[in-house]
């Protein structure tokens, strides 16, 4: 059988182009990873809200986070790791635990177990072990920078989604910070609660911003006070931003307020810290309703 000139000429192209692919494929790298694909905000099991427990202190998520090589991270307080007194509020003065630290997720724990494991991840960055690394001075920072993430194992990935159970969002990160009155919405998941998870869900009013701090915290009283357990958890504005993240229980000059440290703020220093490139929020799949 003989082939005609235009056949020869298209079966030599044909060649040419797969020979060309394979040479590209062997000397193109892959890409450093696959952009993640959301679990539906109904059934996924990692999520802000979610209970992560490090060496048995548990802690509640607060928000979702990505970076340019397509890893996930789910954020709560710094403290959770730290190595000091429940009581530390300065991360300029107490220890962290090492990154790499294995952090679970959990549903259903309680007072009399850790409940059942959902995902497993490692701590990837803290603020408290980053302030003592760069040798932090500045009071508020030491006070207010309370944030910590950890890298979700890449084999449970598929479990995340990055919105806010009962109230949806994020929608953004919030930068002009709170006015006394502002409406805030959050949700704690302690163990204290012993699974109630009716009282996870709530809201608070802000107390406005002491200019003292340089914009750091915003301290508020929510319908019931966030508990221990409850710290890291995402707070939101009236559009659903992200204002903070939990850090304190207040005693004095406000019993039972808390405080929050700004998101927005303790992101940035995490984005020239942290050494992770491209870190970012990652905005809820569902739309942020404050329906309380």
């Amino acid at each position: 059988m003989s082939l005609s000139r235009s056949q020869l000429a298209a079966a030599v192209a044909a060649v040419t182009v797969t020979l060309m692919t394979a040479v590209l494929m062997v000397v193109m790298p892959a890409p450093a990873g696959a952009a993640p694909t959301w679990a539906p905000a109904d059934s996924a099991r990692i999520h802000p809200g979610v209970q992560m427990y490090t060496q048995g202190a548990q802690c509640t998520a607060n928000f979702v986070f990505t970076d340019a090589a397509d890893n996930v991270y789910v954020g709560y307080a710094a403290h959770c790791a730290g190595t000091g007194e429940a009581t530390d509020t300065n991360g300029c003065d107490v220890d962290s635990l090492p990154l790499g630290t294995p952090v679970t997720f959990n549903e259903g724990g309680s007072l009399l177990s850790e409940g059942t494991k959902v995902g497993s991840g490692t701590l990837a960055y803290s603020s408290w072990d980053t302030m003592g690394k760069v040798g932090e001075t500045d009071a508020n920072t030491c006070a207010y920078n309370d944030l910590a993430l950890v890298r979700v194992s890449p084999a449970d990935v598929a479990k995340v989604n990055p919105s806010i159970p009962f109230w949806g969002g994020p929608t953004g990160i919030d930068t002009d910070g709170t006015a006394a009155g502002d409406r805030v919405w959050t949700y704690g998941n302690s163990s204290l609660r012993a699974g109630i998870s009716l009282l996870s869900p709530h809201t608070g009013i802000s107390l406005g911003d002491a200019a003292a701090d340089g914009g750091w915290s915003h301290p508020l009283y929510t319908l019931t006070p966030g508990v221990p357990g409850d710290s890291g958890s995402a707070f939101l504005s009236a559009d659903g931003k992200a204002v903070g993240v939990l850090s304190t229980l207040g005693l004095a000059p406000l019993p039972a307020s808390n405080n929050i440290g700004d998101l927005g703020k303790e992101l940035a220093y995490a984005q020239q810290h942290s050494g992770i490139a491209g870190l970012r929020l990652v905005n809820g799949t569902e739309a942020f309703d404050p329906i309380l």
